[in-house]
Order: structure tokens, then sequence, then C-alpha cells
């Protein structure tokens, strides 16, 4: 197995009581403080977890860089603990310091974005059999202008390929906040420093894969729900890439 397949810089440290300790510290503790001081948020849905055990596939859409922890902070503290995040092995694991750094800050574990399928994922099955979730961005990457673009399919096979629900989540106002190539946050327009900005998580029935369905198909459920939440998003007939999908 090459040094560059996710299985082999995955970094199981950060799974670890103390690293988590130290994340919840930094997700709920200075970056909470921080997008607080910048949004007002709303969460909607989160009350569907209470009956669920995981692990489970969060499926979110993905707009800016501050998805990431504000979705974290959203979860429940039952769930946020056991949660890691998919993250692009290209972008962020190609720097050991920097794969340390989003390890520690948000749990992340390596995915690969191309041509990878399942293969180089072992991490994953160690990961699920040890009951954490994963936070996935479906669109395999963040949105230019706020809109969700195509989904990748590549939740919906790892759904299949370990039998787990996929729990679609719904993030809104994040582009506005924080838009792709913007550095920190900005509050919306107004008198003096201005205003905190919106921001929303819905939370949506888990979706569980039917034996007859195709991954696209799957997929479609979790866009369904997403344009049912107020976003704009692709048609069906873009969403046909299997590989599991990262974030960047």
């Amino acid at each position: 197995m090459e040094r560059s397949e996710p299985a082999v810089l995955d970094t199981p440290w950060a799974r670890t009581v103390p690293a988590r300790v130290a994340r919840e510290l930094i997700v709920c503790g200075a970056l909470g403080a921080c997008m607080d001081a910048y949004t007002r948020r709303t969460i909607t849905g989160r009350e569907q977890l209470e009956a669920m055990e995981g692990p489970v596939l969060f499926v979110a859409n993905h707009a800016s860089h501050m998805d990431t922890p504000a979705l974290l902070r959203a979860l429940p503290p039952r769930w946020r603990r056991r949660t890691a995040v998919a993250a692009a092995a290209d972008y962020f694991y190609a720097d050991p310091k920097l794969a340390a750094t989003v390890a520690l800050a948000f749990g992340t574990v390596p995915l690969a974005r191309k041509g990878g399928g399942l293969e180089g994922c072992t991490h994953l099955t160690s990961l699920f059999a040890d009951r954490w979730s994963l936070v996935l961005f479906a669109e395999g990457t963040r949105s230019r202008d706020g809109n969700v673009g195509a989904l990748r399919s590549g939740a919906a096979v790892l759904a299949a390929e370990h039998d787990l629900p996929i729990v679609p989540v719904h993030i809104g106002g994040t582009h506005e906040t924080m838009p792709t190539g913007r550095r920190w946050m900005q509050r919306a327009p107004g008198l003096g420093i201005g205003s905190r900005r919106p921001i929303t998580f819905r939370f949506g029935a888990p979706i569980r894969v039917r034996e007859d369905e195709t991954p696209a198909e799957v997929m479609e459920r979790v866009r369904l729900f997403l344009a049912e939440s107020g976003a704009a998003t692709t048609p069906r007939e873009r969403t046909a890439r299997r590989e599991p999908q990262p974030t960047r």
C-alpha cells in the first residue's frame, strides 16, 4: 500500500480521549465563541437523533470552510464526541503539519477524491466498527456561488457497503458569512460593525439504502431534501460519480 493511500495517511490518535477533549475545547470553546460573534444559528430536526445510535453518515451540502466546525458544533454532544469528518487526502494530507492540525481540530479522516472508489478506505471499516459516525460533504468541494452543486454518489456507496443510514443535513448561511476565497467570517452590512448573519442547520429523517436503488437514486433523495430545505440544487442526471467525497 502506497504512502499516499488514505488508509496509510489516517491518524487514529486523533480519536483518542485526550484528542477528543482538545477538540471539544477548540470547536465549542474558541471557534464557538468566534462563530457566535459573527453569526446567530438556528437548528431544526436534531431531535430525530435522540432515538438513533451510531454510526451514521451525516451527508451535507458544502459552501464554506466554516461548515465543518459549525456542523460539528450543531451536533448533540454524544454524537459530536464520536463523529469524524471526511477530508480530501490530496489537499489536507499532503502536508503532515496541516494533516495533524485538521485531524486534531476536527477529527478528520482522509479520503481520495478521484479514481479510488472504495479502494484505500480500509480505515473506514475500523472507524465504523468502533461506532464512529462520519460527515461527508456530498458535492466533493465547496460551492463557489452558494448553490448546491451536483451530488456525487460516494456517500450512497459507503452507506450500502457498511449498511449505514444517511442523515441528510442542510447548511444555510455559511456562504454569505465566509465564502470561498475568504479567510475569515464577515458580519452582515449594518450600522457600526454590522450585525450577525443567520446560519441554519436542518437535520432530515434517516435515509436507508434500498436493495433496488442505485447510488445516484439514493443521492437524489438527499438532493430532494436539500431542495425542500430551500437550497438551489443540481438535477439528478448529473449525480453519477461514485467515489466517497471528502471536504475541501
